[in-house]
């Protein structure tokens, strides 16, 4: 593993964490070191897409230690998602420390500070045993594994080019809203479309009306006003992430602005100033230009980071590597 070229790619490490459901519960867990999984053929994750998954990370510090950021937002999500797809909950404490478990047995593949890369961890909940009707598994397998990770883009903190897609992302009253395998699914046609058309991804609308945004491609949308309003699309639809739902927070009680999560019209779009995408792999990846409509919207620059942005960007990862004080219960040290 060459440390210095880590992407975001799979990476196989020495140790993950499984645990099964079935007759009613779940069995203590365990490390295993097989990366690959036997199910029934007929398993319900396999033909109905009953299953759910999340994504987090854990971080060098500058002192050596070893910390996740907020994984308990995660644990409550991937349980959200269990509801929609009817599935069993796993255990919110279990679902931290089986994460803790993970990095500890993985501490080699931990990337050392000041690469900007993590450890990239992957829970996930799936329907197996053996069942052939529509409807919910009659087993279940919790399991998550890591892999180090850098940049989602290659580019890394520069700004890209989106432009908006036909297709829709999720359905009104869909599984937008929750982390389904589905939502990804069908999204791999626009991302195709958007590469082959120069784009580094697209922009999601509404299904109901087409004239709002809602998502970026992989990731939640914000953006930044002309008077330094920080503004992020509210919809049913939308993943409620963690990442975006931290950089409101650090927006406002830390650097002062107004946060507005509210309906955002793709006609408006030239009331931003600076516009980016947010999620845990993505982390802030700014975008330049928006092409819709025939028209190319420009916004701070298309070569350089806008400072709003920037300082976002700043202050979030200051708090993931342990440099700035993180606000109350966003760090679970582990090493």
């Amino acid at each position: 593993m060459d440390r210095n070229k880590l992407s975001f790619e799979y990476v196989n490490t020495d140790f993950r964490y499984r645990s099964f459901w079935k007759d009613g519960k779940w069995d203590e867990g365990e490390l295993l070191q097989d990366p690959y999984i036997k199910i029934s053929e007929s398993s319900t994750a396999l033909h109905y897409g009953q299953q759910c998954f999340e994504g987090l990370k854990a971080y060098r510090t500058k002192c050596g230690d070893v910390q996740l950021f907020r994984p308990d937002q995660n644990a409550k999500r991937l349980n959200n998602s269990c509801d929609r797809i009817i599935a069993p909950h796993f255990p919110e404490d279990r679902f931290v420390s089986a994460c803790c478990e993970v990095v500890k047995a993985n501490e080699k593949s931990i990337p050392p500070y000041g690469q900007g890369a993590a450890l990239y961890l992957r829970p996930y909940l799936i329907g197996m045993g053996h069942h052939l009707g529509v409807g919910p598994a009659c087993e279940y397998l919790f399991g998550i594994f890591a892999s180090p990770s850098g940049s989602y883009f290659k580019c890394g903190i520069k700004p890209v080019k989106f432009c908006v897609s036909k297709y829709d992302r999720a359905a009104h009253m869909g599984t937008g809203a929750n982390k389904v395998g589905g939502n990804y699914a069908g999204g791999f046609i626009a991302h195709r479309d958007a590469l082959a058309a120069g784009f580094a991804d697209c922009i999601y609308l509404d299904s109901l009306t087409h004239t709002k945004i809602e998502e970026a491609g992989t990731a939640n949308f914000f953006g930044i006003t002309h008077d330094g309003t920080f503004v992020t699309p509210k919809s049913p639809s939308i993943l409620p992430g963690v990442t975006k739902y931290s950089l409101m927070y650090i927006a406002e009680n830390m650097l002062g602005m107004k946060v507005e999560e509210r309906d955002c019209y793709i006609d408006e779009i030239d009331e931003f100033a600076e516009v980016a995408t947010c999620g845990t792999a993505v982390v802030i990846s700014p975008i330049g230009s928006i092409y819709y409509n025939g028209h190319l919207h420009v916004f701070h620059s298309e070569t350089e980071v806008g400072p709003v942005t920037k300082k976002l960007y700043d202050t979030l990862t200051g708090i993931q590597f342990g440099e700035i004080e993180a606000p109350e219960d966003w760090i679970v040290k582990i090493l």
